[in-house]
């Protein structure tokens, strides 16, 4: 089953082709046809493609929009030009996955996309008004294209935290609130969570059951989950993917009153402070130079800037300070995973977060912490107790994995 990923931005598409099925699934031979990004949409858009492990093309074209975005992919995709030999047509595409945000309470897994499922991911926009309505237009933009016929399935990014508890996803706020409102901690991520858990079990021959661990997203966004028996216990992206840990924009934690002083300091409003917040804040905010980690430790290597190194020491220590929260309320766990952009391929970052673990019994073993990026590795030395791994994320592969297993009515296995 050739199966299209999307995942819908304001004005990006990414995309990716997957050929799998429940054979290829449980042999690993999943098949990565093509991948891509659609950027600047609603103007002279830049196109990135890769077709198998060939070399990426990129190009222009003028797009006004994600329909018009995804009707320009996929005509590439099936043209003789493309060198995608299984995708000879419109039909060789056989169903969409969709990255869709957030489910609410509603969606615990993934799920076909009927129109009451399509009004179900309308209905969680409060929840999620800067990324739902993205991702319902890549669902519409599909059905205008292939026509309902075709399976759609969307993934949430909050399905995989539906294990936690009460006493996990509840703030200390009226009760009714979260009655009448669902005030709540949801978390993000899911979909990255789950895969790099599950391929920590699978190199180490453990059973889902006995997956006891940390893992850690950082990319832009960045979230902690604590994952005991193969299910998350807690996350750290609360309500909205703003609370948590300190990010590229995103301030993560931060004491409710500040919201409001901010607002009558600077004479904001409350929702100014919210973008503030969001797109101001973490890694660029505090040092004043960017939200790109790369450039970051570019910079304090050549100039030593103090901001720099702040921001980059702030960083750490917020992770750091939700691993140590975590062991505590799983009770102990048996590694941390890194994963993400920062997290598989910055290994001063991963050195500095683990740095004062050495109590939980996590020592780093500098040779592997530095050899290992962006591929799969043991990055602790073999005497800890705590041990650590890299293990790059891969959500469109886990999404056309559940798209298929929707289709086909099986369980999803995390």
């Amino acid at each position: 089953m050739n199966v299209l990923i999307l995942n819908s931005g304001s004005s990006s598409l990414k995309f990716q082709v997957i050929a799998t099925d429940l054979d290829r699934i449980k042999q690993h031979k999943d098949d990565r046809l093509c991948k891509g990004e659609v950027e600047r949409i609603g103007g002279e858009a830049i196109v990135t493609l890769q077709v198998g492990k060939q070399p990426r093309q990129k190009f222009t074209a003028p797009l006004r929009d994600i329909s018009a975005a995804l009707d320009f992919i996929v005509r590439h995709i099936v043209s003789d030009q493309s060198g995608i030999a299984e995708i000879q047509g419109a039909a060789d595409i056989h169903a969409v996955g969709h990255r869709v945000v957030h489910g609410g309470e509603r969606f615990t897994e993934s799920a076909i996309i009927t129109d009451d499922v399509l009004q179900g991911i309308e209905d969680c926009i409060d929840l999620a008004p800067l990324h739902n309505p993205n991702n319902i237009k890549g669902i519409q933009a599909a059905r205008e294209l292939f026509g309902k016929a075709l399976p759609q399935v969307a993934v949430f990014d909050t399905a995989f935290h539906h294990s936690l508890s009460e006493m996990a996803y509840l703030y200390a706020v009226p009760y009714h609130l979260y009655r009448r409102h669902r005030i709540r901690r949801y978390g993000f991520h899911g979909t990255s969570h789950r895969y790099v858990a599950y391929r920590y079990r699978a190199l180490r021959r453990l059973s889902r059951e006995q997956t006891h661990v940390i893992t850690l997203h950082l990319g832009n966004g960045c979230s902690a989950a604590a994952i005991r028996g193969g299910a998350s216990v807690d996350t750290s992206m609360g309500m909205t993917p703003l609370e948590g840990l300190v990010m590229g924009t995103r301030s993560g934690d931060v004491d409710p009153a500040i919201v409001n002083l901010i607002a009558i300091k600077e004479g904001l409003s409350a929702q100014e402070v919210e973008t503030l917040l969001n797109t101001q804040s973490g890694l660029l905010g505090i040092s004043g130079l960017s939200n790109d980690m790369r450039i970051l430790q570019s910079e304090l290597k050549e100039h030593d800037d103090r901001r720099v190194r702040l921001a980059i020491d702030v960083f750490c220590y917020r992770a750091r300070k939700y691993i140590g929260a975590f062991l505590a309320c799983m009770g102990g766990a048996d590694a941390v995973v890194f994963t993400g952009g920062i997290g598989e391929n910055s290994p001063a970052i991963r050195a500095g977060i683990c740095e004062g673990l050495q109590w939980a019994g996590l020592q780093l073993d500098d040779k592997h912490n530095q050899e290992t990026n962006a591929r799969e590795g043991k990055i602790s030395t073999d005497d800890s107790r705590l041990q650590a791994y890299v293990i790059p994320t891969d959500e469109e592969l886990l999404i056309a994995r559940d798209t298929v297993r929707c289709i086909l009515g099986e369980p999803h296995p995390s």
